[in-house]
């Protein structure tokens, strides 16, 4: 087996930018990522920890050095790009200055011993992979959500401050976005621990609840997902981008891959937007979104497809909100699977009445 690997090279002191340096590894005794980076160092130093759970990012999802060979052949490939938990915060190769991370547990300095902060330092891999803190440096972070809800059950009396302290409106627990696409592997019960912490405090909304039509109440009827028997209208020469958020439909993504499209492969389209706090936080969505949409535009996509509703509001409705935002006129149309579903097997008279309600018309037809 062979591998190629683009690894992430930097030094404070002397580059002016990053950079990635490429290595070709034929594979001989080597049994996980840390036995990759070592063979590599002999071969050119560069700067990282030898240890099993030195944090780093491959092809965009949070990991450790533990990776075994089978995990990276079966859920990575063989062609790797090796990158540090932080790439704003990288000062040396694969090494990143952690005293953000560090300073932040200052905020529960009233509780907290020694074996708790042993639980927070265990938690600096999730910290750093929170999308969140690419638009809010802010925001406290994940692992003091958890940590927090260790606390609430080692010191009951105390829950009520503990609560009120991760619930403050400039860095709280409103800013949190999902982790589950960001982490390989991830354990899903840290998800459901800060779901329910959001749920005690009163914070969260289903998505159904949130009010996208602000700026327009006009309610669309898509319709429901067309049976495609036929393709009567592919898109060969179309771009699309899908966002999926958190959780891909499988018919959506079926749909697609019939149009014989260039379907973009963009890591954002499966990033939390944050719904869930937005009555309470509605900028940091934006920003989030904002963030997808101008992903999409910059890499060539003719449209965004989307399988929600509410997203589609979101995202469609508010465009004057995520231009404030971002700095930036985003003119990028959205389309609705639905829709999408209508013009692959003909029905452009039925989806023409949609298109022309949208704020941005993809004039397809």
């Amino acid at each position: 087996m062979k591998l190629e690997i683009s690894l992430f090279k930097f030094d404070s002191k002397s580059d002016y930018l990053p950079y990635y340096k490429k290595y070709f590894l034929k594979i001989k005794d080597e049994k996980n990522l840390l036995d990759i980076l070592q063979t590599l160092n002999k071969e050119d130093e560069f700067n990282y920890k030898e240890n099993l759970d030195f944090g780093v990012v491959v092809n965009g999802l949070y990991t450790d050095l533990s990776l075994s060979l089978s995990e990276i052949k079966n859920d990575f490939g063989l062609d790797l790009v090796i990158e540090p938990l932080s790439i704003k915060r990288a000062y040396n190769d694969l090494l990143i200055n952690t005293q953000d991370f560090e300073d932040k547990l200052q905020l529960l300095d009233f509780i907290i011993d020694e074996e708790d902060k042993k639980e927070y330092y265990s938690y600096k891999n999730l910290y750093y992979a929170s999308n969140t803190l690419n638009h809010e440096s802010n925001y406290f972070g994940d692992a003091i959500l958890l940590l927090a809800n260790s606390l609430i059950k080692k010191h009951k009396a105390s829950k009520t401050k503990i609560l009120d302290t991760i619930n403050c409106q400039d860095n709280g627990i409103t800013y949190n976005t999902s982790l589950s696409n960001r982490i390989y592997n991830f354990d899903s019960n840290y998800g459901k621990i800060i779901l329910n912490l959001k749920k005690e405090l009163a914070v969260y909304k289903e998505i159904k609840e949130q009010n996208f039509r602000v700026n327009n109440t006009y309610i669309i009827d898509f319709g429901n997902f067309e049976n495609i028997n036929e393709i009567k209208h592919d898109f060969k020469d179309f771009n699309l981008a899908y966002y999926s958020g958190p959780n891909s439909c499988k018919s959506t993504e079926t749909l697609l891959n019939s149009l014989g499209a260039k379907i973009l492969n963009l890591n954002s389209m499966k990033n939390d937007l944050g719904v869930h706090t937005y009555h309470l936080n509605p900028d940091f969505t934006y920003k989030l979104a904002a963030n997808i949409l101008l992903d999409a535009f910059d890499n060539s996509a003719d449209l965004l497809i989307v399988d929600n509703d509410e997203i589609f509001y979101l995202l469609d409705y508010n465009r004057r909100e995520l231009q404030r935002v971002s700095g930036r006129e985003i003119l990028l149309p959205i389309i609705h699977v639905n829709e999408l579903a209508k013009l692959a097997i003909g029905l452009h008279e039925s989806v023409k009445n949609t298109l022309e309600k949208h704020i941005i018309n993809p004039e397809l037809i």
